[in-house]
């Protein structure tokens, strides 16, 4: 599951985004505040400060705080291996609007709800949504295999593309693109869950990050904002 932490204040991690750093792409307004409000801000929602720190020292509140006020570089390089079994590089969606989500497939709540708004959104874009690259980046490549994905992600759009790879792979892309997450050791069971950010990532045609969609954002808010980027870039 995505479990919930010590809540803190809303102003101390959401910046007006009409006045802050990320008015180049101004989406969500005070909107965002409420969303964040009302999802309890959990973990799988833009969260507060982890438990434990990560591998790279980083809190899921520092990450936060990069994200939300551009304070660094999102986005990067990466080579990974998509649900078909083929190599796949970031430039290889070059000329594409790229929609980059980091999940793992037995995420039991946040990922399948965003994964259907992307694949509802897709569909509300008719032919446009051909200029677009809808990614699902596993953060649990042990258990998420190309097959596994293979069968997985059709169910909510038949363009998603589904990518894993070794867990340093996967930790280097989620680096880049400033994720949190954490293996969770489920208490008396082998089993395990992972706490993770859950943002859409918007890169544009030319490889450059654009801003984010925050999760728990409806279809229709999400082809708001996607349809005019494709038009800027695309003319259509």
């Amino acid at each position: 599951t995505c479990s919930s932490q010590p809540r803190v204040a809303a102003s101390r991690l959401v910046p007006d985004l009409a006045h802050g750093p990320l008015r180049h792409l101004d989406i969500f307004g005070r909107g965002l505040r409420r969303l964040i409000c009302g999802l309890g801000l959990s973990l799988c929602a833009v969260v507060a400060f982890a438990q434990n720190p990560l591998v790279t020292k980083r809190t899921a509140a520092e990450l936060m705080d990069s994200i939300m006020w551009n304070r660094e570089p999102v986005g990067g390089p990466f080579r990974l291996t998509d649900h078909h079994g083929k190599i796949r590089r970031d430039t290889d969606f070059r000329g594409k609007l790229m929609l980059v989500y980091f999940g793992y497939t037995s995420c039991p709540d946040i990922c399948p709800t965003d994964l259907q708004a992307m694949g509802l959104a897709l569909e509300m874009l008719g032919t446009a949504a051909s200029n677009v690259a809808p990614i699902f980046i596993t953060l649990d490549p042990e258990r998420d295999s190309r097959k596994h994905l293979s069968k997985y992600l059709p169910s909510f759009h038949g363009q998603l593309i589904g990518l894993t790879g070794s867990s340093a792979d996967i930790r280097r892309v989620a680096d880049h693109y400033r994720v949190y997450y954490e293996r969770v050791q489920v208490s008396g069971s082998m089993r395990y869950t992972i706490d993770h950010s859950s943002f859409i990532y918007l890169i544009g045609s030319d490889g450059q990050y654009l801003g984010f969609i925050p999760p728990g954002t409806p279809a229709d808010r999400m082809v708001s904002v996607i349809r005019p980027l494709i038009a800027t870039n695309f003319g259509r």
